[in-house]
């Protein structure tokens, strides 16, 4: 099928044409739609002129543009929409507009057409009285913007069906979306907070605080963010701020309600004044009036269920680009002093928040936790979700401890055929979580990174071992430590989103879960070097070539396949194979007498000049102890059982880390630098060993 659905957008605005954008950018068929040709011209002339400014910036080629393009069709015609898959309406936030455009849609399209509103503040059961298709109306709230913010917050209401959810959702992750499921209520789950956040900064400017640029000093202080309050207003727009927070306060109650400057503000039609001191003297109170609101705010949404604690963060994270979600700041402040701000602001103000969840926390006394893994079977299934999509669903105890339980909890089910593991978002698993390895290394506590990869080791061997069938769900990208897992399953479901990397050599260090020692036996030491030497991405078309792969999927295909694989009962993933001609350059290159030429800087024989250069230059950013480590490490592996060279690993582990390649390739990660090695590979050097 592909990517077989066929989608629309109604509204050719900087929004429309933003999700336009994005559906396209990523594969899928996308017709946007305006009242008059001359507005879908302009909306496709603005993305037009987006992607130009992406080729200028090194993100985009020609031919990826030039594909992209292709891929939208603009017309004035609803009747263009009538096959859709899915249509979103993305036009101006008024609920007559927005029900009328349904309302017309309604008529045209396709009983399946499912219909998703990209409102901020309108209750989606409201919009949905427009249509004869209830169980068809979704809200799909998109971030600006939305061709480079990830967040959608997918709201169904009472009446939306389980499949339109299903539906919406993998559309969501079709066009690279990292989507959180929330209650229909004001505001939804993100917004409510933060048009909070704004308004009250108003408050505080309004009350004689403190002035403008100290407020937002302040807040790009306490909340470690790179624009304050005002400053966002400015940008977003002054009436957005007073129109969300005016909705939300007629639904919720009056401490919403936006002060009478924000109404004068609208009315001169201008932007804050940046301009002035910033009297630092004045962060401490501002930060705890602002705390306050957005934990009891925070609180208050998790009490009435619009969204759990993690999917709060998420929002604020990779929505807002906050650092620190509000529940991860309550744990930062300290759950009894964030109990004691809302308390104050409670007895301040008319219509607060004393939120449950917080009330318990602070008895405890004890900091949130946050579920990362979550559980679902279905059709036999035990789908295990590394639910952490705003770093990538990285590795770190907490995570592998939460997956460990996880699998057990699956792996005793005796409904449970099957185990399938997949990431969140965008991402498999983007590897290992690179600050706890500093962390333990600056405060002397290597032993503690041997020991998190000795259980990540254990956990993986019960991967491969379970007596019941464990698939990797393979529809994003997988580095380090997510391929390593990935190779730890007993199979492999990819996607053409899919890809493997080992990225460790270009830090200082070498893939420490198992990822040499599984590539060694799927397709001999040779290639094991070059994927873990050069850090070159394999992608899913290219591990299914090798073998490494079982099968190739479309995402809409994924559950079908992975009920068939266990079905079909136990495989061989190490199978004696044939390793494609395609790769024999790779396999020549890397035989043990080129690969002692290239550790000299010396270019390797029986293969092209091209690609001995290039690969002798790749060679030479990485840290040359974690080329000869990697190398010996293969080698002795070629000759050890699985659990031998698991060993073998972690006995190396300590000697790697101690080296100050490793914590200098390490931090660069943190950094965006490439990091200087004090020992590579020089090209052209005739000398072993270099300093």
């Amino acid at each position: 099928m592909g990517k077989s659905f066929k989608v629309g957008v109604v509204g050719a605005g900087n929004m429309g044409s933003g999700i336009a954008q994005k559906m396209a950018q990523e594969g899928l068929d996308v017709t946007l739609v305006d009242v008059t040709k001359e507005q879908v011209e302009r909306g496709i002339s603005t993305i037009y002129g987006i992607l130009q400014e992406g080729i200028e910036r090194g993100i985009f080629t020609e031919e990826q543009v030039a594909d992209t393009m292709a891929r939208i069709h603009g017309t004035s015609s609803y009747e263009a929409l009538k096959d859709a898959d899915l249509v979103v309406e993305a036009v101006f936030e008024d609920i007559e507009i927005k029900g009328g455009v349904f309302a017309k849609l309604d008529k045209i399209c396709d009983p399946k057409t499912i219909f998703a509103t990209n409102t901020s503040t309108i209750f989606i059961r409201e919009i949905a009285k427009y249509t004869n298709r209830p169980e068809k109306v979704v809200g799909m709230h998109y971030f600006y913007h939305p061709a480079k913010n990830r967040l959608v917050e997918v709201i169904p209401h009472d009446g939306t069906s389980e499949e339109t959810v299903e539906t919406t959702l993998l559309i969501g992750k079709l066009h690279n979306k990292t989507c959180i499921v929330v209650k229909d209520s004001p505001g939804f789950a993100v917004n409510r907070y933060f048009t909070t956040f704004l308004t009250e900064a108003i408050q505080l400017f309004d009350q004689g605080v403190a002035n403008i640029p100290t407020i937002d000093a302040a807040a790009k202080q306490g909340f470690e963010i790179g624009m304050g309050p005002f400053e966002l207003m400015n940008v977003t727009g002054v009436p957005i701020a007073l129109h969300a927070s005016s909705y939300v306060a007629s639904q919720i109650s009056e401490f919403y309600e936006p002060a009478e400057i924000l109404r004068k503000q609208v009315e001169l039609k201008k932007g804050w004044d940046l301009e002035g001191e910033v009297d630092e003297s004045k962060f401490a109170e501002i930060n705890r009036h602002l705390y306050a609101t957005i934990f009891g705010v925070a609180g208050a949404q998790v009490d009435e269920g619009v969204a759990s604690i993690e999917d709060t963060d998420r929002g604020a994270k990779i929505g807002l680009r906050w650092k620190l979600g509000p529940f991860e700041l309550i744990n930062k402040v300290g759950v009894r002093e964030a109990w004691n701000m809302v308390q104050e602001l409670y007895e301040k103000r008319p219509g607060f928040h004393l939120p449950e969840v917080l009330r318990k926390q602070a008895e405890k006394g004890e900091p949130f936790e946050f579920r990362f893994i979550d559980l679902e079977i279905k059709n036999e299934i035990a789908y295990i979700t590394l639910n952490r999509p705003e770093v990538l669903n990285a590795l770190n105890p907490a995570v592998v401890d939460q997956l460990e339980k996880t699998f057990t909890e699956a792996e005793n089910n005796p409904q449970v055929k099957g185990i399938a593991i997949q990431g969140a978002g965008k991402a498999f698993v983007a590897g290992a979580d690179i600050k706890y390895f500093i962390d333990c290394i600056q405060n002397n506590q290597i032993d503690k990174n041997v020991a998190f990869t000795r259980k990540g080791h254990e956990l993986l061997r019960r991967f491969e071992t379970s007596d019941k069938l464990t698939i990797a769900v393979l529809d994003g990208i997988s580095l380090g430590g997510g391929s390593e897992m990935a190779l730890a399953c007993q199979a492999i479901v990819a996607t053409n989103q899919g890809s493997m990397g080992f990225p460790e050599s270009g830090i200082g260090i070498y893939p420490g879960l198992g990822g040499m020692l599984r590539m060694n036996h799927h397709v001999g030491k040779e290639l094991a070097k070059y994927y873990a030497f050069t850090g070159k991405t394999l992608s899913a078309q290219e591990a299914k070539e090798l073998g490494i792969v079982t099968e190739l999927v479309e995402m809409e295909d994924i559950e079908v396949t992975i009920e068939k694989l266990v079905q079909n009962g136990k495989i061989d993933k190490y199978v004696e194979r044939e390793i494609p001609s395609s790769f024999s350059e790779c396999v020549d290159a890397f035989s043990e007498e080129n690969v002692q030429r290239m550790l000299k800087g010396q270019q390797p024989e029986g293969v092209s000049s091209s690609f001995a250069e290039k690969t002798v230059n790749i060679l030479s950013k990485k840290g040359l102890i974690a080329l000869k480590t990697i190398n010996e490490l293969i080698n002795k592996e070629s000759e050890l059982t699985i659990d031998e060279s698991i060993e073998l690993e972690l006995d190396r582990l300590v000697a790697i880390f101690e080296t100050e390649d490793a914590l200098t390739g390490l931090i660069s990660t943190t950094t965006g630098k490439r990091p200087i090695f004090n020992e590579k590979v020089v090209v052209g050097s005739v000398d072993e060993h270099v300093s």
